[in-house]
């Protein structure tokens, strides 16, 4: 089942060093790189290909209670990624197969086969959609807005989707689904090539741009949705959230996804100043974390995986090519530079 390594080969990672305060910085990273070995009896060895960046990893490199525990100092960072087994001693993988799992901001990973399920190791399909298209729309992103959409927001015809980060990884997600299922989307994005490609490529009813002006958002709400908004899909959290609570419709349902706009704060984050509209509204609010749905991803999957193939739903990719690009691709997120699911495509630099 395995195959013999070249000699020499060599795995190259990036380490948490410190945690950052505010936004984080070169000296928070550590560089470091050691031999790669043959997997255990009952492992895999996985040579990563593609990782997936995500705002989520700011929250993780905090210390603190979480959905997910803080990755320690001087461990490799975190991320999912696709890659593809390069030597196995277990029969159900083979050498050649492509795998997503948590794989590290690293260039090797060695599972043991007690690790298989905690890494989230699973085989994908390249027939399915291609790498990128599974650390997207098939990946972790898709699978927040699938679940977050369907199982929090509860979507019915008719209705009318606001989404912010509409250009982001969860947000063309989210969008499209949502037209998909008959409803009515105005999405807010930064910069007027962001709002455009959302409206003409994704086919969003609109999309309001917040670095218009400081009322952007408020009255691009107010063109776009005059009946008021019946679910908020939330990225960013902040003014824009605050914002859309102004104008929520009765039973409203407010996904709570993400707050892009306070995971660098070196303040107390900012919560919402508008949760009366809630009270008010008989609306409710509920955080959606991806890996409660993990066992439902298959469903998921291939539900979108048709909309690809049907044409129904599209899938972009900013892709950021060698892992010692890693520090400031991360921060492509954060100023608002990344044009669709950021990706950092791994170059073996041994």
């Amino acid at each position: 089942m395995s195959t013999t390594l070249p000699p020499g080969l060599v795995n190259h990672q990036i380490r948490l060093a410190s945690r950052p305060v505010g936004l984080p910085q070169a000296s928070n990273w550590s560089h470091t790189s050691e031999p790669v070995a043959e997997p255990a009896e009952g492992g895999v060895l996985i040579k990563a290909l593609a990782l997936s960046l995500d705002p989520a990893m700011r929250g993780w490199m905090n210390e603190g209670k979480s959905y997910i525990a803080p990755v320690g100092i001087g461990e490799v960072m975190r991320a999912g990624g696709v890659g593809q087994v390069l030597a196995s001693r277990n029969p159900h993988f083979a050498v050649g197969d492509y795998v997503s799992a948590g794989l590290g901001v690293q260039e090797y990973l060695s599972l043991s086969a007690d690790q298989f399920a905690r890494a989230g190791l699973a085989k994908i399909d390249l027939r399915v959609g291609s790498l990128t298209q599974w650390l997207n729309v098939l990946g972790m992103p898709g699978m927040t807005g699938y679940f977050g959409l369907m199982d929090v927001g509860q979507p019915q015809p008719g209705e009318t989707v606001v989404v912010s980060g509409a250009a982001g990884a969860v947000g063309q997600t989210v969008g499209q689904l949502a037209k998909i299922k008959g409803c009515r989307v105005v999405g807010i994005a930064g910069g007027a090539a962001k709002c455009a490609w959302v409206v003409n490529e994704l086919g969003f009813d609109a999309c309001i741009d917040y670095k218009a002006g400081p009322s952007a958002v408020r009255d691009g709400l107010k063109a776009h949705c005059p009946s008021g908004v019946d679910i908020y899909f939330d990225n960013v959290g902040g003014d824009i959230l605050d914002t859309v609570l102004a104008r929520i419709n009765r039973k409203a349902r407010i996904v709570i996804c993400g707050a892009i706009s306070q995971y660098n704060n070196t303040t107390a984050v900012q919560g919402p100043k508008n949760y009366l509209s809630l009270l008010v509204n008989r609306a409710r609010m509920e955080g959606i974390v991806v890996f409660d749905y993990a066992e439902r991803y298959p469903i998921a999957i291939a539900e979108m995986a048709g909309y690809l193939r049907d044409g129904r739903m599209k899938s972009k990719e900013d892709v950021v090519t060698d892992l010692q690009a890693f520090p400031d691709a991360l921060l492509k997120l954060f100023n608002g530079e990344n044009f669709g699911k950021l990706v950092l495509q791994v170059t073996d630099s041994s």
